[in-house]
């Protein structure tokens, strides 16, 4: 999935009157996808066969940023819009490929302190630097995109924030974080029968050097009905009453740092949900132990990149193996923007419940899937 790349994307500013500085600019990317091994094997999948692939996952994005002159207040947005939004109306609040991935008014009372309000980054461990393999083994917890306010700061080498979330989204029942769908109580194109709400988060960072950083965060929230339709036999609330239940709570240790062209990022989280079974899952707690480990080299134009996660289920009747993905790439600055050649091998998923999947047989076989990624993104 697309990351955190919008502050360099931003290559176009438009003049403004003297109070302000806004800066206005848009990109586009497409994707072309060649699905090598899938264990369901579809329609799609064998005309990718006959044709080496198709091109897909077409987008357009605006930026806006803002800087009232005079002031300490600021603006950041940015709107997509199209199959490639990694957005659609089962999840979203606009009903089709279309949605606000950030959309924040922030006050900054120093360089290191602010304050955002809206749509912003969730400060929980790191994001995976790949474009199209996405947050693999860290979906759900991956890039996190949710409503609410978060305060920053940095003491000495101490970096924190302090964070409380609505909801993952604009709207009443919206679970679309953009950038990590599909694992907060629905799949693929279909509606999610329940979304993490009233969520509080803490990150704490310290600066070992210039150039590394271990940290801690941790999550914690409620769970809330988007229908009522699902509610348990043994659950005895009123959803017309209250719809919350449950809760969710994960951690994350991990480290950033960098070594000349090298980087290392690592991460060990631990993952938990409770109270599944009053919307019809299987079990009445989730839980999974998950890692990550990205290692890059940039040189002039070009980073590669190789990435691995894991996951393993700790959750009672789950018989799945562990998930294992590797996501090795490379991406090139050609000016305009970045051309992306990328592979992806994984078994078994992330569920709809933030879980381990399988082929979901009796014998509890894996699930395989392996791809090739093209992709290019253009900014003005």
């Amino acid at each position: 999935m697309k990351k955190s790349l919008l502050a360099l994307a931003i290559a176009a500013s438009a003049t403004a009157p003297a109070y302000a500085s806004t800066a206005i600019s848009g990109g586009i990317w497409l994707n072309h996808q060649n699905v090598l091994e899938e264990d369901d094997f579809n329609d799609a999948d064998q005309r990718d066969q006959a044709t080496l692939g198709d091109v897909n996952s077409e987008a357009l994005i605006l930026y806006i940023d803002h800087q009232q002159e005079g002031t300490d207040w600021e603006l950041s947005a940015e709107w997509r819009t199209g199959p490639g939004s990694f957005s659609d109306g089962a999840h979203n609040s606009t009903g089709d490929y279309s949605g606000f991935h950030k959309l924040w008014v922030g006050y900054n009372f120093s360089e290191t302190r602010k304050v955002v309000i809206g749509k912003s980054q969730v400060p929980f461990g790191w994001a995976t630097i790949n474009f199209w393999p996405g947050d693999m083994a860290l979906g759900g917890y991956g890039d996190q995109m949710d409503v609410g306010v978060k305060f920053s700061d940095k003491i000495d080498n101490i970096n924190y924030d302090l964070a409380w979330y609505i909801s993952d989204d604009f709207g009443e029942t919206s679970t679309d974080t953009m950038d990590d769908n599909n694992h907060w109580g629905g799949g693929a194109d279909t509606a999610s029968l329940y979304r993490k709400v009233n969520t509080a988060v803490l990150n704490l960072g310290y600066d070992l050097s210039t150039s590394q950083t271990v940290g801690v965060s941790y999550q914690q929230g409620e769970l809330q009905e988007t229908t009522s339709v699902n509610v348990g036999s043994d659950d005895t609330r009123d959803p017309a009453d209250d719809s919350t239940f449950g809760g969710h709570n994960a951690w994350d240790v991990w480290y950033t740092g960098t070594y000349g062209n090298l980087g290392v990022m690592a991460q060990v989280m631990g993952t938990q949900r409770d109270g599944l079974d009053n919307v019809g899952a299987l079990a009445e707690e989730v839980k999974t132990m998950r890692q990550a480990l990205t290692v890059s080299y940039a040189t002039g134009p070009f980073n590669y990149y190789v990435e691995y996660t894991g996951a393993s289920t700790d959750t009672k009747g789950n018989k799945a193996s562990d998930m294992v993905a590797f996501a090795p790439g490379v991406s090139y600055n050609y000016g305009p923007g970045w051309i992306y050649a990328e592979y992806l091998t994984q078994t078994n998923y992330i569920d709809s419940n933030g879980d381990i999947g399988d082929n979901g047989d009796v014998a509890n076989t894996d699930y395989k899937f392996s791809a090739m990624y093209l992709t290019i993104d253009y900014y003005f």
